[in-house]
């Protein structure tokens, strides 16, 4: 028998109105399926009409080969981010699922609400600047999966704050104290 699993999220008021918020999508087994250019942008597009659709700002996002950052804000007191992650997993999944047979994301993804303590713009600079931490591009400007809907970031000065993700930072708490 497997063990039940933890419930991850917040009260679900956390998750409305006019929050921001940084969101993680890893692909089902870490599969590179963003490595074909044509899908990573179709993410893109299929990001933008979701959420025009469901009331939220886009201001960063990067597909990276086997996972999605975004950050993102409700544009209205009725934006609901649980509804605009199941919309944006659904239909992205169903038409992937349509072309190839696969599964297209792992059941579970990773959230975390800015505080007003988070610098939106050290947030939005993590996830411009993934793909450099990757070796995938020189610098932040020059890979062609990342943007913004809501600002021209190629124009941003870059943050010098370094961000990490909250469980991000608790895995490298736990390996140090393992190691200790």
């Amino acid at each position: 028998m497997l063990p039940e699993r933890k419930t991850i999220r917040l009260d679900h008021s956390r998750y409305l109105g006019c929050g921001i918020y940084f969101l993680t999508f890893c692909c089902e087994g870490r599969s590179r399926v963003f490595e074909n250019a044509d899908r990573a942008r179709w993410i893109v597009q299929t990001l933008r009409k979701v959420s025009e659709t469901e009331g939220f700002l886009v201001h960063a996002y990067c597909v990276m080969p086997d996972h999605v950052h975004v950050v993102v804000e409700g544009a209205q007191h009725a934006s609901d981010s649980g509804k605009f992650v199941k919309a944006f997993k659904q239909v992205t999944a169903f038409y992937y699922e349509q072309e190839t047979g696969e599964r297209l994301w792992q059941k579970k993804y990773y959230d975390h609400v800015l505080r007003v303590s988070d610098s939106l713009d050290t947030v939005m600079w993590y996830v411009w600047l993934n793909p450099v931490r990757a070796g995938l591009a020189a610098e932040a400007r020059s890979y062609e999966h990342s943007g913004s809907f809501t600002l021209d970031w190629n124009h941003e000065a870059q943050s010098a704050r370094k961000w990490v993700p909250p469980w991000k930072d608790q895995d490298a708490k736990q390996d140090k104290e393992r190691t200790a």
